[in-house]
């Protein structure tokens, strides 16, 4: 029997939370050109819609503008689909590249836009419905809530504050952290002041998901992939058929944690 109410709510930020596909693009884009230098800095019509469709692949940052390479190289959106674990590698390989240097021109291009014109990429995310509504009166509850996250911690808490959300360094676990999502809530866990434990655990990732069911000792952790983010129809279809994750709609999400599964 599971508990009713979460003792700890972490949570994903981006496709959670935060829809920054507008931004992502944006950046990407950006480094993409910084890197290659195409004759061109005008993104062709469609690409921004391929590359949202195609998020879902994205693991970490450097490989934005890695998906754009591909997609101004010819590969097919199907291919890259099913392959991509094998195809962003390979381009790298192909122009001598490393996912670190992309990563840095990719996060110095995003800290200048930042302090040079905040206002301008703040705008371009947006926060899903009723998210911010849930997360202000979770703060406001007994449940103790946390960011867990691949994005910088630092841009989080920005985001966060520019919507009144005002959460310390010591709940937000971002990039910065280099270790695995199922970690850190493992140290949530062990952590915890609040006895019994029960730890509630929101991404949009299935994969990340599927690696925090492979840990024994985080048996009892409860699982839910949300379905708004940034996901496919067949993962959230292999998330519906397993026992241990919840897919999880953004109507459920503004509910009472009863209302959950």
């Amino acid at each position: 029997m599971t508990a009713s109410n979460p003792t700890i709510l972490a949570l994903d930020f981006d496709g959670v939370i935060c829809d920054g596909l507008i931004e992502y693009f944006e950046v990407a884009w950006r480094t993409y050109c910084k890197i290659w230098s195409p004759a061109n800095n005008t993104p062709a019509d469609n690409l921004a819609s391929r590359f949202y469709r195609l998020r879902p692949v994205i693991e970490t940052g450097w490989e934005m503008p890695v998906l754009i390479k591909a997609l101004v190289d010819g590969i097919a959106d199907d291919n890259i689909l099913q392959d991509w674990v094998k195809i962003a590698p390979q381009i790298l390989l192909n122009h001598k590249l490393q996912a670190r240097e992309i990563a840095t021109a990719l996060d110095n291009i995003r800290d200048e836009w930042i302090a040079t014109d905040l206002n301008g990429w703040l705008s371009l995310h947006r926060f899903y419905p009723g998210v911010i509504d849930k997360i202000k009166a979770t703060i406001a509850s007994a449940v103790s809530l946390y960011i867990v996250t691949t994005k910088e911690g630092r841009f989080v808490q920005q985001l966060l504050q520019q919507e009144g959300v005002e959460l310390s360094s010591q709940e937000i676990f971002g990039k910065e952290e280099k270790r695995p999502k199922y970690e850190i809530l493992r140290e949530l866990i062990q952590t915890a002041t609040q006895k019994p434990v029960s730890l509630w655990f929101v991404e949009d990732r299935l994969k990340t998901l599927q690696l925090v069911q492979q840990q024994s000792d985080l048996a009892d952790v409860k699982l839910f992939l949300a379905d708004w983010g940034y996901n496919t129809q067949s993962e959230r279809e292999t998330a519906d058929n397993d026992q241990r994750i919840q897919l999880l709609s953004l109507s459920q999400f503004g509910y009472n944690f009863s209302n959950w599964s």
